[in-house]
């Protein structure tokens, strides 16, 4: 059965801001095919609006055009493609924009951020498997002709009314979860903090910091506080951030625009930090966080920069001072695992990311709210679709 509803189609990258007037993100009438084998169709509930989203928008992060934007969100499940038996009609899941095919040389050595087919089917606007359940109804799909296919973004296209996407796209979360907040764990909590938890494995007592203070760098931020760090640095542009970086729990707040930050970073925390993590997505901010991380200690990136960027290293410090440089992809997080532990964390009040939450908005809204979140005034913004 084809189901039509409504979505937020990206068919031109890098028109300017702002985008209230751009308007980047059309939104339209797209059907959606009913799930094949090992697929299932949900019902978005609530999507998260994430810098990757905004990166798609602005050509950082270049994807097949047109596109149905979207990759963290909260969903409830309403039809099962052949074979998928271990989930139920009703069931609440978490979708994650990185699938595992569960048989690749990555997967099965527990790395599935690392998956080889998830990572060929991403990049070509896929579901796992290489299928496209997206067709255009209002406007044109990939052949320039209504009715042809449209392309996911990052298996999940979750700027919609509903989704079909891979069973292995989607993890069976906690029911009580309230929509909104079960929608951060699917991107900002796993890659924030499964970064400090899983990539740095960051031990009580270290010295931390976050560099960027979006949604991931904030949750980068709590995991921090609730692993017992004894130093927690906050490091961005806006001080309305470092205010909330305080309430959160850092012991120290540098604005990255000041030309003495490191030395002031280096100053308070004798030396440097053990862990310094960067969540901003730019060279810049990269660099910053290499330069306030201690002899012998580990610098973690996240923050997805363009494609094109580059880094000039000092090498000798590397073997010299005994450094570590770590990607991180989705937090280097086993989802099926790691998303019921956050959640866990979550409940008992040591990972407090619903304070995360900074505003909730209607998939109308949505094109306003990339301005919002392009200047940095948005922590977490989450589309509510009831």
């Amino acid at each position: 059965m084809t189901r039509t509803m409504r979505a937020a189609v990206l068919r031109e990258i890098g028109l300017p801001a702002p985008y209230a007037q751009s308007r980047p993100l059309s939104i339209e009438q797209v059907a959606l095919q009913s799930p094949g084998r090992g697929e299932i169709m949900v019902k978005i509930r609530a999507a998260g609006l994430c810098h990757s989203d905004l990166s798609a928008i602005n050509g950082d992060r270049p994807w097949p055009m047109p596109i149905v934007v979207g990759h963290e969100a909260a969903a409830e499940v309403i039809e099962l493609g052949d074979g998928v038996d271990d989930l139920a009609i009703g069931d609440h899941v978490s979708l994650i924009f990185r699938a595992s095919c569960g048989s690749c040389p990555s997967c099965a050595v527990g790395r599935p951020a690392l998956c080889e087919p998830a990572g060929v089917s991403n990049a070509s606007g896929s579901l796992l498997g290489g299928y496209k359940r997206l067709r255009a109804v209002a406007g044109t799909g990939i052949d320039g002709k209504p009715g042809s296919a449209l392309n996911h973004h990052m298996g999940c296209a979750a700027f919609a009314e509903y989704a079909t996407v891979s069973r292995r796209s989607a993890v069976k979360i906690d029911p009580e979860l309230p929509w909104d907040e079960a929608a951060l764990f699917g991107c900002a909590v796993i890659t924030g903090a499964g970064a400090v938890v899983n990539t740095a494995r960051a031990e009580a007592g270290s010295k931390v910091a976050v560099v960027g203070l979006g949604g991931v760098g904030f949750s980068s931020l709590l995991a921090a506080r609730a692993i017992g760090a004894r130093a927690i640095v906050a490091v961005d542009m806006l001080e309305s951030k470092l205010a909330k970086a305080r309430e959160l729990g850092a012991t120290h707040c540098f604005n990255a625009a000041d030309p003495d930050a490191i030395a002031r970073v280096k100053e308070a925390t004798g030396g440097g930090v053990d862990y310094a993590f960067e969540m901003a997505g730019n060279v810049n901010a990269l660099e910053l966080a290499y330069r306030i991380t201690a002899r012998g200690g580990t610098t973690v990136t996240a923050g997805l920069p363009n494609p094109n960027a580059t880094w000039a290293l000092q090498a000798v410090s590397l073997i010299a001072e005994e450094r570590t440089i770590k990607g991180s992809y989705v937090g280097s997080c086993v989802p099926s695992r790691d998303i019921p532990r956050f959640i866990a964390m979550y409940r008992n009040g040591s990972l407090p990311v619903d304070r995360l939450l900074s505003e909730r908005i209607g998939l109308d809204d949505i094109n306003p709210a990339l301005d919002r979140l392009a200047r940095g005034e948005s922590i977490r913004q989450v589309i509510v679709m009831d």
